[in-house]
This record gives C-alpha cells, structure tokens and sequence, in this order.
C-alpha cells in the first residue's frame, strides 16, 4: 500500500493531458480529502470553481482582454484555457482583519488545498499542472469567475486524462539536504 509520502514523491506536473476528466463526483471525494490542511480557526478560506467546456472560452477571453491583446496574440492567450478538459480555479476567501488569523495565514490555507487536491488528483491517476500567470489577479479575470470583493484568484489546476495512460517521467534529483537547517 502506497503511503503519503510516496505519493509525493511521485507527484510530477502533466503539461499535456488528453481531454478525460474527473466527473464532480470524483472531484468532490478528492476535495473533501484536500479540505483538510492546516486551516487555524477553521475558516476554510477557500473555494474551488470548476471550469468546464465553454467556461474555458469565457476565461480564455478575459485572459485575452486583461492583456489588451488582438489578432494572433489574443487567439494565442484565448486557448491557453483549452489545454484540458477541467481547470480547478482556486480562491482565497479571505476573513479581513480577523483577530488571530491574518490574510497571508488564510492565503497559505488555500494553496495548501490546491497543492494537496494536485497531489490527490495525481495519485489517482488524472495530470494535473498548476498554473497561474500575469492575468490572474486581473479585474477581469475575477468578474469572469464571479469573484466577490474578499476573494483572490491564485490560480487554475488544468486537469485530464493522462496521454497513453501513462504518468510522465518522475523527478530523481534530492533537493531536502540542500534546502534544511537545523538550529540547536
């Protein structure tokens, strides 16, 4: 039986997936597992949104307007959305000025989701590449996924079908020694 940590060691982003994806069923078995990272005063401050068929065009245009972009480059930034099948679009819920809790602590919360939702997405077979880019704290961008006036964007998960059934290559380099200090 694979353990937590193998799994992790495992992990490796997918830049190209086929156009298979997780049904909200399966989707919401992994989150409730995701939903559970450090989270101080519970405030769950997150949310996902999925991103489906024609979201990925409406998102594909905001990217395109926030970069004032036309002709070929707003073609070019309009399908970046199109790279697979479901985006997962993380957001920040923030609590403003909360007591114990400050925004930078609630922020952490929800990359802590989405980095353990690509995590569970991977082991259970799906690619899965989070992404982000200059557009993504854009006005535009947040309106095209109805953000409210607390919410920030800090990213999508682009998620499908892994090519060939096959998982892409793991990393093999140790990086922990060189990135650990221990103070006595």
């Amino acid at each position: 039986m694979a353990t937590a940590l193998d799994a992790a060691l495992a992990r490796r982003s997918a830049s190209k997936v086929t156009d298979a994806a997780p049904d909200d069923r399966a989707l919401l078995e992994l989150l409730e597992g995701a939903s559970r990272v450090a989270d101080h005063a519970s405030l769950r401050p997150w949310r996902v949104i999925a991103l489906r068929g024609a979201a990925r065009e409406r998102l594909g245009a905001a990217l395109a307007a926030a970069a004032g972009a036309e002709g070929d480059d707003a073609r070019k930034l309009a399908g970046k959305p199109l790279r697979a099948p479901l985006l997962l679009a993380v957001v920040v819920v923030a609590t403003l000025d909360h007591a114990k809790v400050p925004e930078w602590e609630q922020e952490a919360s929800a990359a802590g989701v989405a980095h353990l939702l690509s995590l569970l997405l991977d082991e259970a077979g799906w690619g899965v590449m989070w992404r982000t880019g200059p557009y993504t704290r854009h006005p535009l961008v947040a309106e095209m996924h109805g953000l409210g006036p607390h919410e920030r964007l800090l990213g999508w998960l682009y998620v499908g079908g892994l090519p060939g059934g096959r998982r892409p290559d793991r990393r093999t380099d140790r990086i922990a020694a060189s990135r650990l200090t221990t103070l006595d």
